[in-house]
C-alpha cells in the first residue's frame, strides 16, 4: 500500500511573501479606493457646508489616532491576527451603515472605516516588519503599491460614478473587498507575527517608547515626512472636490482627477529604480519640493479654477514618489525588537494628518476662502523639503545596491 502523505503546504504554511503582503494591499485598495471619493461628496451634499466637514473629519481624526496608540496595548489581551479581523469587519460595517445615508449614520460609516485604516497599518506593517528582510523593504513598498494600482485608479472614478448611478453600489462593493482582504489574510496564515525573544518583563505599550522615538532622528524625521505627505493627499482628497463643487465644477472631477493620478502607481517600479541611481534623499527632496512648488500655485492660480486643479493634479504624482520613498528612513531605522510598538507609532501619522490637516482647514476657513488651504499644505511641505536635508547621503544605499542585484 502506498502510504498517504499530507502536502507539505498544509502541514508547514508557506513562509509570508513580499507578493503575498502585496495582494494583500490589492484587496484594501478596492476596499478603500472605491469610496474614497465618495465619502467626501457625501458628506459635503448631506451637511452642505465645508466648515462642518472639517471639524468631522477633525473628531474622527483624534479617535482614530487613540485607538491606533492603543493597538500594542490591545495586542497584549488579544492576538494580533483578531485585532486585524476586527479591522477588517470595520471595513466591512462601516460601508453597509453608510448605505442608510442619514447624517448620523454617514458619520458612524466614515468613522468605522477611518479607525478601520489605523489597525490592519499598524498589524499589517508589524507583520511586514516581522517576516520581510530589510534589504527587501524598497521592494515590498513597491510592489505593495504596483498591487495595488488597480483599486486605486479605477476605484475612485468608478466610486463616483456607481454612487449617483445606484448609491448603495460603491459601498457594497467595499464591503466584498473587505471579505477578500479576510480571506487573503487566513491563507497567508500570519498567525501573531515573529516571537524574538521570549520577554521576562512585561510587554510595554507605544507610548512608553515614545522616549526612545523621540531620541532617535531618522525616525522623527521619517514619522514627520510621513505626516506632511498624508497632509498633502488629505488636501487633495477632500478639499480639491470641494474646491471643484463650489465653483462650478462637476462632482465626478475629483474621482476622476485621483484616479488618473493613482494610474502613477503602475510606474512605481521605474520610481524604485530611479531611486536606486540616486538616493532616498534626492528622491524625499524632490517629491517634497516639487509637490511644494505645485501647491502653492494651486492657490496662486485658484481665481482659474481648472488651473488650480491642474496644479494640484501635478502635485499629487510627486506625493506617488513620496510614497515609494519618504516611509523608507523610519523603517530602515526600526530595531526588531521594536516591531509592534514603532509600527503603531509609524502609523499615528495617519491620524495626525486626520487631526492636523482639517483642524487647519477649518481655522483657514474662518478667514480665507478655500484656497488657503492648498497654500498651507504647501508651506508643509516646504518644511519637510526642508528637514529632509538632514538625511543622510548614502541612506540605505547599501541595502538599494544589495537589492539591485538581487533583481
Amino acid at each position: 500500500m502506498h502510504e498517504r502523505r499530507i502536502p507539505e503546504w498544509l502541514r508547514h504554511a508557506p513562509a509570508p511573501s513580499v507578493r503575498g503582503f502585496a495582494m494583500l494591499a490589492a484587496f484594501e485598495a478596492v476596499a478603500r479606493g472605491i469610496l474614497i471619493s465618495v465619502f467626501p461628496l457625501l458628506m459635503f451634499r448631506t451637511l452642505q457646508d465645508a466648515q462642518m466637514v472639517s471639524l468631522i473629519y477633525f473628531i474622527i481624526g483624534i479617535t482614530s489616532l487613540i485607538a491606533g496608540l492603543l493597538v500594542p496595548i490591545v495586542t497584549r489581551y488579544l492576538p494580533r491576527r483578531w485585532v486585524y479581523i476586527v479591522g477588517v469587519l470595520m471595513f466591512a460595517i462601516g460601508s453597509l451603515l453608510a448605505i442608510l445615508g442619514t447624517a448620523t449614520a454617514i458619520v458612524i460609516g466614515l468613522l468605522l472605516n477611518t479607525v478601520a485604516v489605523v489597525l490592519t497599518f499598524v498589524c499589517f506593517n508589524a507583520y511586514v516588519l516581522d517576516y520581510i528582510s530589510k534589504i527587501e523593504l524598497g521592494n515590498c513598498e513597491t510592489s505593495r503599491m504596483f498591487y495595488s494600482a488597480l483599486g486605486w485608479t479605477v476605484g475612485p472614478v468608478l466610486g463616483v460614478f456607481l454612487f449617483k448611478w445606484w448609491e448603495p453600489a460603491p459601498f457594497l462593493i467595499a464591503t466584498f473587498a473587505a471579505f477578500g482582504m479576510l480571506i487573503m489574510f487566513l491563507f497567508m496564515r500570519l498567525g501573531n507575527g515573529k516571537l524574538i525573544v521570549k520577554s521576562i518583563a512585561s510587554p510595554t505599550n507605544s507610548l512608553a517608547y515614545f522616549p526612545k522615538f523621540l531620541r532617535r532622528r531618522r525616525l522623527v524625521s521619517g514619522w514627520t515626512f510621513a505626516v506632511v505627505r498624508s497632509s498633502g493627499w488629505w488636501v487633495y482628497v477632500v478639499y480639491l472636490p470641494i474646491f471643484a463643487v463650489e465653483n462650478g465644477l462637476s462632482e465626478e472631477l475629483g474621482g476622476s482627477l485621483l484616479s488618473l493620478t493613482n494610474s502613477a502607481l503602475f510606474i512605481t517600479p521605474l520610481m524604485l529604480r530611479w531611486i536606486k541611481r540616486k538616493s532616498i534623499k534626492i528622491a524625499v527632496r524632490t517629491g517634497f519640493l516639487a509637490s511644494a512648488i505645485l501647491f502653492i500655485l494651486a492657490y496662486i492660480t485658484a481665481g482659474i479654477p481648472i488651473f488650480a486643479v491642474a496644479a494640484l493634479m501635478c502635485g499629487s504624482f510627486f506625493l506617488i514618489l513620496l510614497d515609494v520613498s519618504a516611509g523608507l528612513p523610519f523603517l530602515l531605522a526600526v530595531k526588531p525588537s521594536e516591531r509592534t510598538e514603532m509600527s503603531a507609532i509609524y502609523s499615528s501619522y495617519r491620524d495626525v494628518s486626520g487631526i492636523l490637516t482639517p483642524g487647519a482647514a477649518w481655522i483657514v476657513l474662518l478667514f480665507a476662502p478655500l484656497n488657503g488651504v492648498f497654500a498651507l499644505s504647501g508651506i508643509a511641505l516646504f518644511g519637510a523639503w526642508s528637514l529632509a536635508g538632514l538625511l543622510h547621503p548614502n541612506l540605505g544605499q547599501s541595502r538599494i545596491k544589495m537589492q539591485a542585484k538581487d533583481s
